[in-house]
């Protein structure tokens, strides 16, 4: 290092020795050293040569000295500069050309052009890029006057005037570029269009000995001159991206390093550039800059330290002396915002290495105080700032427009943060070009504007777009009126040359090689366009002017311009995202252009401020809500938070505060939901934000009022209202362009509608999201209609680009005209925008959109420019100004599978008001049906409805791909109103056949439709109804006499007694809601029962009552006591659980035995449970869960709810006990009363539940049995005896009435002997209706006319009992019988092989209950009965074997004289206790009446079944059924064409009979032909009659197709079966092992399949193809129309598979790991519930999806248990194969779970896993976690767990637990992340969980 430094000698000296110690040798590039003594002063002498160092050039006079380069020479000449020159000199003099390397940096350009500047040559300079073509460095051709000419560009120009040709940017240039200039590199020659020749000048002059110069003229050869010479300059390419140089390109040039100034060199300058700034500081800033720059920090890939602008940095340290280092550090290296995590800690290490780190500190707080215009010059202004209570005055560039003082502006609030950043964008604004790094929507645009407001500039926003070319930035070719093509200054030119601050919106978004063109303007202020023209910076263009002492008119003639020296450039882009896929775009270069300002969200109370000053309105609490929310989502580190906190930008924000201050009733939850767009966020993301609005305590009200408020739409007196909200109507100029369509109101799209208006009234633009088919274009056609406003429309699609959105250019007479585009026409006319399908254009496309409806912006590519604020308009030419009316309304699908769009809500979504549609709710789109299908029958739609709903909750959990929408309902519907006589069945096949050929999804589809019964696939001829057996003849079997008088017994009088009843609670159990699975049973077959399903009760639980109210059910269970209430068509079942309320005594000896009653109106809703042994009553309110306790009996004591154990044990032996159970009679339950007896007891308690009050009668008989035959009337039946009693009593018992009741004995006589019955045969009934026959069907029954009061009786003797004239009627009353040919009640003990399979060997009491109903209106009796009780021979064939039932419900039916037995099946699951179910029913089922024609019956399994019984339902039903399946009646159809044939029709005759037969058409000749006139024949005219010799159109039949012959079918199964046993035997697989593997695979074959499809669609989405540009064929490019009419060819674009960008990173797997539960636990538990083989299922699920994907998705599987974290299933490197590999994996999960220790290692397998993931080498990481919970016994936290799950952001790690004890897993997911971990109660949603984890998150980015 050289000695003798300048400045403050010892000082540096001792730092530079110093820095020498640390740095060592990597200072000087590998430690090479200069010989010193080489370089003297560089001299000029007068005779013209210039000497540097030993070696001297002799200077010639330049013939355009305006090309020159001017001022580039410093009076600082660092010896290593002085170095590269005398090089340069040496490549000169010998006419090489040459190529300086080096990091990137404007270094190596300033060495060239000091060069240049030295000797005095002229320079033809190019900025290569991605888009520069042969034509931009040989010849392009322009029009002139309608002939198209030849301009040299500028290789050619260089080569034939002998200037020096600058290329920057080699490694931009496309490949096939460059190598046009390789013979013009190392032969001097060229080729050139116009047909000239370039020359090496040797030759030319030996040719010019021989030849004249007209003939060399004539020959076109041109010479190239001896000066010229190439300068190439370039980046090293693979260090940097770019293309590496071809080889051949490459060997023609010299190469020189030009690396960073040596360490002492840049010091020298650094002192002289801040000489107030400490010289330690300096140093260490310098220090740091070259350590950067180093060989091992391009090891950890930091991009390099832009040391070139460290000079600026220090004029503002030098200025600012109170700033820290760090600040600056962080101005010029943003590294917080671009690197990692491990980059950022590198760059700390080296800081605090350096004392650097001197910004721990909060920075002190600044602020712009004021800014003044400066007095002596013009555009440049003083600005005063307060820096750390410090205030500084200093002199920055300035606009033309006067400054407006800090804050002073209505829509900018000023926060302390924004302050603080617009102070240091002053300090920045001294010396260099600014960018604005933040994230969207957090104020970036906000903070530019007040900028230049402050400094008073007119500014230029440009908005960057991906394909945006560097001729878009900066020329824009166009044709003169004279059809004359020319160039057009764009706006970043004009911004220059006026001195404007140019807004550069989106440089993250645009290429790297189009920004590098403006590299040379950001450094040096020079441009070179593309005509020619070149911008100086302002005092090299006045030295420029003095030296050659010319006019600017002159100057500008010579197409020399000056750069204004108030012209600034200011960038603003989005943070690059760390450590993703994409393109990093903040490199080294970039570093390099400008000083970096990061603008970090708001702080709360900033934002909070912000918002309060701009809506000043908006409720305060609703903020406080808002930002809660949204700053604990944007301070997690967990990925889904971090983008939904994106979609939450205080734009956002403001938006919704906007709208909650102008509709305060607004729900937030409701704007969160909206602007977040959940209804479409995968379903973690989803499950988060519903997480984080509950932690906020953000709830959804649901408005009470919103289910009652009107949902209309009307106009009135031109003011249009929907729902609340109000807007006048528009009286637009353009009538015929408001749209009209067919809309049927619905209450959904209304509210959708309300709230679009809501936010058009704000003057927001919209945005519609949904499904496709979901009526968004409808809602917006309605939308517009309503308003009356005229609509432009503009369809986008994959090829949409830039121009197409905005003009479409054609060319007329040869001039290019530019047609308005839809956008265009709508700005000017102030029509509304709908931009439909906008996610189908790339998103660089659309975000175009940004500045048009941001600022209100936007320029054209004719140079036209949009702008909102008239007054602007004014003092620009060329402008359209925005019409204030002017608004967008876009259309969308959702992102994501299956539509594959772009995602323009993510890119977009801030910057318009959300709405998303969704089809409409079941009830709404069954409204909206009924209009399209007014006569399609109401059960038919809502089946459609329902079946339809079922899919699309199926899309959205993603078991199936395609949602379903209500454009395809509507569809189905059309056609059922249209061709009503066709099934239903058969039309949804138009929707469905699309999925026909996908099996798993065809299967899904099917099982949807069946279960909400549309019976796709039955046939109209399987109709299974249970055969019909004759009943007996009906007979008179004798009398029953009610006694008045007292000839048998005296008239008994029964005292009464009323008390009210003691209430005890209520007490609130929990309510929980399940949701009810319903199957409809008719799918592919007609039988009696209607539909079931399933109750979700445990095992062990049994069944112990049904019973019915109109349409609701109600089943109690007692073991534990618990009631559920469902309704008949209901979407869920109610259960309440009174565990606590009946708790099991000891050793469950107590066998609980519960009664239900469903009260009736006004109790609707309630019921009252009574349990038999203890007598308990209580009272539930299914509703609220109140339960209140009801005492009847005034006992001292209060009975125990269970009695002693000894007592009940005796009383379940057989011992007859002198006290039975106590008794519940509910036939009037519906009228609010009850009646409870104690069976042999001897008095009735009469519950009045409205009236509170008990009755007690005391009787003088014990009682068997009480049946309530009317209100007023009830018969009893004796204990002993069987006697029966008529009980008649007051209507309405109340305490003033005489309160006695009357007992009659009844009498029985048999009808053959006339004395009484002996007690012996007396018939017990089990049940006697409450009401009588109606009239028509007792005479039906009995076979006579006859009117009487009646009762229909049922006892095991007989089918049924009438009998005519009771209770009314006092005289004898007669019986009339169906009698059995055997008594049920002997056939008990009868068929020991009676198949209710468990029972055997119970010696079985007798059941209680009877389970017995009779359907008055469908006359019929209905019992449940035990296999053993129903003639199986007579119901099934011989040859049949009776199928496995639970019970058969016989259905007597007294209309026609029929019996028939209908088979209930057999329950899935039964209760283990067998002995308890015994006593409960005979037959596995309980059975209650349902409305007027059916049953419902509940197995012992908890299924629910509904049957239809009553005749004429059936038939009604059957009738549906058959219409919804639709009449194929096979006939072969006829085509029938009608032909006008022109001639008259003569008289009618037979016409001549053909001998052949052959069919004829037409013609007036034949008889029986088709299709003419006069003839008889068919579909003719005029014929006498119709003669069909047949000829018709033959079709196979449905029957015939499907009979495909049966070898046809064997040879098919043959084939199948041989192929899987070759395949078995190729992979050494035993059959056995085969079903083994199979049993797992077809578990999850349909998640396997869905990822599977979901990966197929994201790949082929990676590889769509993209535009190539620059094509010689294709498709006309319309960028390049002009080229094309000057003659160019290559103006063409087409599709093309792109090459991935050189140098962008290589696409790197996706990488996951499975950490699965094969501890102890895992196989004691699974007999329980299954969860090993679930997880097995779920592991074969990974191995499978993933196969063949292995590139995309690596993978292993880690299991964890006692043994340990570690234990290795399946190797990323070895991934199982085949299926036997794959077996071998499950087989060793299950063998480990055998065999291990006991313990846990969850958390340490789930840390490791996530530290091992952290280190490798991947795009994308995930962790899953399979554990069953078991956490607390091993003294695991939850917090603990959260914190291993989010230990690594760069990890994404999710846990499934398997549902364990108690509520342990449910308590564990409220403390974990939300969407990081999920309960799979059932363990067979694990696969489910699986792959939802997969779909949302893994593959959303692939």
């Amino acid at each position: 290092m050289h000695p003798q430094i300048l400045c403050n000698g010892t000082v540096a000296a001792v730092a530079a020795r110093r820095m020498r110690n640390i740095l060592g040798p990597f200072v000087y590039k590998g430690g090479w050293t200069w010989r010193s003594h080489e370089v003297k002063l560089l001299n000029t002498s007068s005779d013209g040569t210039v000497k540097i160092g030993d070696i001297s050039y002799q200077l010639k006079a330049p013939q355009n000295p305006e090309l020159v380069p001017v001022k580039h020479i410093s009076d600082f000449l660092p010896q290593t500069v002085a170095q590269h020159l005398r090089w340069i000199m040496q490549k000169d003099l010998l006419g090489q050309d040459i190529f300086l390397i080096g990091p990137p940096g404007p270094l190596r350009r300033s060495i060239a052009m000091q060069y240049l500047e030295l000797t005095k040559r002229e320079v033809e300079y190019v900025a290569l890029s991605r888009d520069t073509t042969e034509t931009d460095l040989k010849q392009r051709r322009e029009i002139r006057s309608g002939t198209a000419f030849y301009i040299d560009q500028c290789a050619v120009r260089a080569a034939t005037e002998g200037r020096i040709l600058v290329l920057e940017g080699l490694e931009k240039a496309e490949r096939n570029v460059l190598p046009v200039l390789n013979n013009l590199l190392e032969n001097r020659e060229m080729q050139l269009e116009d047909g000239r020749f370039l020359m090496a000048a040797e030759r030319y002059d030996k040719l010019l000995q021989d030849h004249t110069q007209e003939e060399l003229n004539a020959w076109k050869i041109v010479r190239v001159s001896e000066d010229f010479r190439v300068i190439a300059l370039g980046l090293p390419v693979p260090k940097y991206k770019g293309n590496p140089l071809d080889p051949p390109l490459r060997s023609r040039f010299q190469a020189r390093d030009i690396y960073y100034l040596p360490f002492k060199d840049q010091l020298e300058l650094l002192y002289t550039v801040g000489p107030n700034v400490a010289a330690e500081r300096v140093s260490q800033l310098l220090s740091f800059a070259t350590t950067m720059c180093s060989q091992e920090s391009a090891n950890l890939s930091l991009p390099d330290f832009p040391v070139d602008n460290l000079p600026s940095v220090l004029r503002v340290l030098d200025t600012f002396p109170m700033l820290s280092s760090h600040q600056l550090v962080q101005r010029l290296y943003p590294y917080r915002s671009m690197l990692g995590k491990e980059g950022r800690t590198a760059v700390e290490g080296v800081l605090g290495r350096f004392e650097l780190m001197d910004g721990r500190s909060p920075a002190a707080p600044s602020a712009v105080l004021r800014v003044e215009p400066a007095g002596d010059q013009e555009g440049r202004a003083d600005v005063t700032l307060r820096v750390a209570d410090r205030d500084v005055t200093f002199q920055v560039p300035a606009g033309t427009k006067v400054p407006r003082p800090p804050n002073s502006s209505p829509s900018f609030i000023s926060t302390p943060s924004h302050a603080h950043v617009l102070a240091d964008m002053m300090q920045s604004h001294l010396v260099q070009d600014l960018c604005l790094i933040g994230a969207k929507g957090c104020g970036k645009s906000m903070i530019a504007k007040e900028f230049a407001d402050m400094l008073g500039y007119n500014m230029e926003p440009i908005m960057l777009y991906q394909d945006m070319t560097a001729r878009d930035l900066l020329q824009q070719r166009y044709t003169l009126p004279n059809g004359d093509t020319a160039w057009r200054a764009s706006p970043l030119v004009t911004a220059a040359l006026e001195g404007k601050l140019l807004l550069l919106d989106g440089i993250h978004r645009v290429n790297l090689g189009t920004l590098a063109v403006l590299s040379r303007l950001l450094h040096d202020r020079e441009l070179s366009l593309y005509d020619g023209t070149r911008l100086l910076r302002w005092d090299r263009y006045q030295a420029l002017k003095q030296d050659l002492q010319l006019t600017d008119q002159q100057l500008q003639e010579r197409s020399v311009l000056p750069v204004h020296p108030s012209f600034r450039v200011l960038a603003l882009a989005e943070p690059p995202v760390v450590g993703s896929s994409g393109q990093q775009w903040l490199g080294p270069e970039l570093l390099t252009m400008f000083l970096y300002h990061s603008v970090s969200p708001l702080a709360r109370a900033e934002e909070t401020a912000l918002i309060k000053g701009l809506t000043p309105s908006v409720p305060r609490e609703a903020v406080e809500q808002l930002l809660h929310l949204t700053h604990s989502l944007r301070s997690t580190n967990d990925p889904t938070a971090q983008s939904l906190a994106s979609s939450l930008s205080t734009r956002q924000l403001l938006r919704i505060c906007r709208r909650l201050s102008q509709y305060p009733e607004e729900n937030i939850s409701h704007a969160v939901n909206k602007a977040c767009l959940s209804r479409f966020l995968p379903s973690l993301a989803r499950s988060s934000l519903s997480k984080n609005l509950a932690n906020c305590s953000i709830t959804d009200k649901a408005d009470p009022a919103e289910d009652t408020r009107d949902h209309r739409c009307t106009v009135t007196d031109g003011v249009l209202t929907i729902g609340h909200v109000s807007a006048p109507v528009y009286v637009p100029d353009e009538k015929m362009k408001v749209p009209d369509v067919l809309f049927y109101d619905n209450a959904q799209h209304i509210m959708v509608m309300e709230d679009m208006l809501k936010d058009f009234l704000l003057g927001e633009h919209l945005l519609l999201v949904g499904n496709q088919g979901v009526g968004k274009n409808k809602i917006v056609d309605r939308f517009l209609h309503l308003l009356n406003r005229p609509r432009e429309y503009l369809q986008l699609h994959r090829d949409t680009t830039v121009q197409t959105l905005t003009l479409q250019p054609s060319v007329r007479d040869g001039i290019i005209v530019y047609e308005d585009s839809p956008l265009v026409k709508a700005v000017k006319m102030g029509n509304i925008l709908v931009i439909d399908e906008a996610d189908k254009a790339p998103t660089n496309v659309t975000c175009i959109l940004k500045t048009l409806v941001e600022s209100g912006e936007m320029i054209l590519a004719d140079g036209r420019r949009i702008v909102s604020d008239p007054r602007e308009a004014e003092r620009r030419p060329n402008t359209i100004v925005m019409h204030p009316d002017f608004r967008m309304l876009v259309l969308a699908n959702r992102p994501g599978f299956p539509f594959l769009g772009n995602d323009f809500f993510g890119a977009l979504g801030d910057i318009f008001s959300c709405h998303a549609v969704d089809n409409p709710h079941p009830q709404a789109e069954l409204a909206m049906l009924k209009c399209y299908g007014p006569d399609v029958a109401n059960g038919t739609l809502q089946k459609l409805v329902a079946a339809f709903g079922e899919l699309r909750s199926m899309a959205d959990q993603g078991t199936i791909t395609y949602p379903y929408s209500t454009r395809e309902v509507v569809n189905i519907v059309k056609h059922l109103q249209k061709f009503p006589e066709e099934g239903l069945a058969n039309v949804v096949r138009n929707v469905f056949d699309f999925d026909s050929y996908n099996q798993d999804m065809r299967e899904v589809v099917i099982e949807a439709l069946h279960k909400h019964g549309i019976p796709i696939g039955a046939k109209p001829t399987s109709v299974n109804l249970a055969k019909e057996l004759p009943l007996p003849e009906v007979r008179m079997s004798g009398y029953w006499t009610t006694n008045q008088g007292g000839n048998a017994r005296r008239k008994l009088l029964c005292p009464t007694e009323t008390h009210p009843i003691e209430i005890k609670g209520p007490v609130f159990l929990r309510v929980q809601s399940y949701p009810c699975d319903r199957q409809e049973s008719r799918a592919l077959s007609f039988t009696e029962e209607k539909s079931h399903w399933q109750i979700p009760m445990n095992e062990v639980n049994i069944i112990c009552d049904v019973t019915t109210n109109n349409d609701a059910i109600y089943v109690a269970t007692c073991n534990p006591v618990s009631l559920y209430a469902m309704s008949e068509r209901g979407e869920n079942i109610q259960c309440m659980e009174l565990y606590d309320v009946f708790p099991r005594t000891i050793s469950g000896v107590w066998q609980p035995f519960v009664s239900i009653a469903a009260l009736g109106s006004p109790l609707d809703g309630q019921v009252v449970l009574h349990e038999e042994q203890s007598n308990t009553v209580l009272h539930l309110d299914v509703v609220t869960g109140a339960v209140r306790r009801l005492q009847l009996s005034e006992d001292k004591g209060e009975p125990a709810p269970a009695p002693a154990p000894a007592k009940p044990s005796k009383w379940w032996s057989n011992q007859q006990e002198t006290q039975g159970g106590h008794k519940m009679c509910r036939e009037f339950a519906h009228k609010n009363w009850l009646l409870f007896y104690q069976e042999n007891g001897n008095q009735l308690e009469i519950l009045d539940v409205l009236e509170g009050r008990v009755h007690t009668i005391s009787l003088p008989i014990n009682l068997k049995a009480v049946f309530l035959v009317a209100e007023d009337r009830w018969l009893l039946v004796e204990n002993n005896t069987n006697y029966k009693f008529l009980l008649t009593k007051p209507m309405h018992m109340g305490a003033e009435d005489s309160g006695v009741c009357q007992l009659h004995t009844i009498s029985e006589d048999a009808a053959s002997s006339g004395h009484g019955a002996s007690s012996g045969n007396v018939c017990v009934p089990q049940v006697v209706s409450s009401d009588q026959l109606p009239n028509e069907n007792l005479s039906t029954a009995l076979d006579q006319k006859i009117v009487s009061p009646n009762r229909l009786l049922g006892d095991s003797g007989s089918y049924a009992r009438v009998i005519v004239g009771f209770p009314d009627l006092m005289s004898p009353n007669e019986v009339y019988s169906f009698t059995r040919p055997v008594d049920l009640s002997e056939m008990k003990a009868g068929d020991p092989a009676g198949h209710s399979f468990f029972r055997r060997g119970i010696s079985s009491s007798t059941a209680k209950r009877t389970n017995c109903v009779n359907l008055l209106p469908a006359n019929q009796m209905i019992r449940a009965l035990p296999p053993n009780q129903v003639p199986l021979k007579e119901v099934f064939p011989k040859d049949v074997t009776p199928p496995m039932t639970a019970a058969y419900l016989e259905v007597t039916d007294l209309n026609n004289k029929k019996v028939k037995y209908i088979p209930v099946p057999r329950s899935m699951t039964v209760s283990p206790y067998t002995a308890w179910l015994s006593k409960v029913s005979d037959s596995d089922v309980l059975l209650a009446g349902l409305g007027s024609g059916g049953v419902v019956t509940v197995d012992m399994g908890g299924y629910v079944r509904l049957w239809e019984t009553g005749l004429d339902n059936l038939q009604r039903s059957l009738m549906e059924w058959r219409t919804m399946i639709g009449s194929e009646d096979g006939r072969p159809l006829q085509i029938t064409i009608q032909r006008e044939s022109g001639l008259d029709v003569t008289a009618p005759k037979h016409g001549k009979i053909d001998p052949n037969n052959v069919p004829h058409v037409g013609g007036n000749q034949w008889a029986g032909g088709t299709g003419g006139r006069d003839t008889a024949g068919l579909g003719g005219r005029g014929g006498p009659y119709r003669l069909d010799a047949g000829h018709n159109v033959h079709q196979v039949s449905q029957a015939e197709k499907d009979a495909v012959p049966e070898e046809i079918r064997r040879a098919a199964r043959e084939m199948g079966e041989k192929a899987f046993k070759d395949r078995l035997k190729e992979i050494e697989m035993s059959e056995y092992d085969a079903s083994t593997y199979e049993r797992f695979s077809v578990a999850v074959r349909r998640q396997v399949q869905s990822l599977r499809i979901i990966l197929d669609s994201l790949q082929a989405k990676g590889k769509e193809r993209q535009w190539l540009k620059n094509q010689a064929l294709g498709e006309l490019d319309d960028a390049k129309i002009i080229d094309g009419l000057t003659g160019e060819k290559a103006i063409y674009k087409r599709r093309g598979e792109l090459d991935p960008e050189l140098g962008s990173p290589q696409q790197k797997p996706k990488r996951l790991r499975v950490l699965a539960d094969v501890s102890g636990s895992m196989y004691r538990f699974n007999g329980v519930d299954g969860r090993l083989e679930r997880s097995m299922e779920a592991v074969c699920m990974v191995m499978e999806a993933l196969e063949s994907y292995e590139h995309k998705f690596k993978y292993d599987i880690v299991g964890h248990s006692g043994d340990g974290f570690d234990i290795e299933l399946v190797r990323t490197d070895k991934v199982p194969k085949n299926d036997k590999q794959r077996l071998k994996v499950l087989k060793n999960m299950h063998a480990h779970a055998q065999f291990c220790m006991s313990g846990d290692y969850t958390l340490e397998g789930t840390e490791a896993g996530i530290r091992e993931l952290a280190r490798e080498e991947a795009d994308e990481r995930f962790v899953v976690v399979l554990s069953d919970a078991n956490l607390e016994r091993y003294g695991i936290t939850p917090e603990r767990f959260a914190r291993a799950l989010t230990s690594d952001p760069e990890v994404n790690a999710f846990a499934i637990f398997i549902g364990s004890l108690g509520d342990q897993a449910e308590r564990l997911q409220r403390t974990l992340p939300a969407g990081r971990s999920f309960v799979a109660m059932d363990t067979k949603q694990i696969p489910q969980i699986l792959q939802q984890i997969f779909t949302s998150t893994m593959l959303s980015s692939a």
